[in-house]
């Protein structure tokens, strides 16, 4: 393996994947430049302030901002001035159309050639379609007689983990033309590999192209359990003793088997339409892409179908919801099940009170307080005088919350379980109706 050298690091773009991205690199001993166009957020990270909720990044943010390797700033000449590396980690959102949404990723490449001053490898760490790395290097060429390269090095962070999952990657995916490129990506990533097999090195577009597939293979396992589930639920099986059964296979793995109520957030909605996208302009029929979007939109109205079945007529009800994010250990609410569960309540005449540890602020910034919804400061007292309490987000303190306390402020002991936390013996041993995904309606 090549030796560790570090290395002048601009990141362009301070979200999820960037600034985790940028305080990484800087705590294994690069110089990293985070850059950002929002003024008002660049002043609080100069503070210290992170924008998002992710564990272990706000400790390993002032520390690395203390030491003087990261800096934080508006000014992209200055960043990119001298830098060895820059790192575009834009938000690519999907289209009208469903394609991948280009305009910023572009955007910069197109302002970025007439500042480069010195030889510069620009690296793609957004996520972005088959061509991207071509569609960039033209911008970059048609504005700088700077020697450069475009490299595709797609993330693989999961939120809630990425910290972990940028310091201890399973692996590093790089696309590039040439050795030199390659050469200078192993000796950015040395402190994170224990061996050469770690990196995996390949040519530009299968680099793009890896990201698509990974998330839509996880998508796909999520929807088969889904599907799974609902069977179960037909045939009076246990869809969580179906996943104990096939998750220890080595050739299945246990993870992305929960069943619930679909996946939500920024990348796997978003990225298994880009990916639809690709293979239809390029007169593919992706028939299973196809299906995994069907059956995760069905999916999101499963638990809304349950309480319907329930209650009949939802005028009057009033529920709790807990979770608003779209997975617990994230503030992110992008596409969450929650956002398509709390709307038909209310269309529906019922009222809602929803807690969330970290995203009811991002939760009103994007739903507001339609009438109908309120929002409490604890779980337990979103439940006060509800008919029934809604589970959408895994959070661990859903998991080991006091259910007689629950049951306590309910008006009625009922609990529908959008991602199966509790033992459904359990619950028909405490007297609560409970309905959860692919098991069976036990009664006391």
């Amino acid at each position: 393996m090549d030796e560790f050298a570090a290395q002048q690091v601009t990141i362009i773009g301070t979200g999820y994947v960037g600034l985790v991205t940028g305080t990484c690199l800087s705590h294994i001993g690069h110089s990293v430049t985070c850059v950002d166009i929002d003024e008002a957020k660049v002043r609080r990270m100069q503070q210290g302030e992170v924008p998002i909720y992710e564990p272990g990044l706000e400790e390993l943010f002032r520390t690395e901002l203390g030491s003087g390797r990261l800096r934080i700033t508006t000014d992209l000449g200055a960043a990119v001035n001298g830098a060895d590396l820059i790192f575009l980690a834009l938000p690519t959102p999907q289209g009208a159309d469903g394609a991948a949404d280009l305009s910023a990723v572009l955007g910069v490449a197109g302002t970025l050639g007439p500042l480069l001053t010195s030889s510069v490898i620009v690296v793609t760490k957004s996520t972005v379609p088959v061509g991207t790395g071509d569609k960039i290097r033209e911008k970059l060429s048609s504005s700088t007689s700077v020697e450069f390269d475009v490299v595709s090095n797609p993330e693989f962070l999961r939120e809630g983990h990425a910290v972990e999952d940028c310091l201890h990657p399973d692996r590093i995916v790089v696309g590039a033309r040439d050795e030199a490129s390659f050469r200078r990506m192993r000796q950015l990533y040395a402190p994170y590999l224990e061996s050469a097999e770690q990196l995996v090195e390949m040519d530009v577009r299968s680099a793009e192209l890896t990201k698509y597939a990974a998330n839509s293979f996880l998508a796909m396992k999520v929807s088969f359990i889904n599907e799974i589930a609902n069977l179960c639920e037909n045939v009076g099986a246990d869809v969580e003793a179906v996943r104990r059964g096939i998750g220890p296979d080595e050739r299945i793995g246990s993870q992305f088997l929960q069943a619930g109520i679909g996946y939500g957030g920024s990348c796997f909605p978003k990225d298994v339409e880009a990916l639809l996208y690709t293979a239809n302009e390029n007169e593919y029929d992706f028939k299973l892409l196809k299906s995994i979007v069907t059956v995760n939109q069905g999916q999101k109205e499963r638990l809304v179908e349950k309480v319907r079945a329930h209650y009949g007529d939802l005028r009057g009800k009033k529920f709790a919801v807990w979770g608003l994010a779209f997975k617990a250990d994230t503030d992110d609410v992008r596409e969450s099940p929650a956002f398509y569960t709390i709307p038909q309540l209310l269309d529906a005449g019922a009222t809602v009170v929803a807690y969330d540890p970290h995203a009811i602020e991002n939760t009103k910034r994007q739903l507001g307080e339609p009438e109908g919804l309120h929002y409490a400061d604890d779980k337990y007292a979103a439940c006060e005088g509800a008919d029934a309490l809604l589970i959408i987000t895994d959070w661990r303190e859903f998991r080991e919350a006091d259910i007689s306390k629950v049951t306590q402020h309910l008006s009625s002991p009922v609990i529908f379980d959008g991602r199966n936390l509790y033992d459904p013996a359990a619950m028909a041993a405490a007297g609560i109706h409970y309905e959860s995904i692919g098991r069976a309606v036990l009664e006391s």
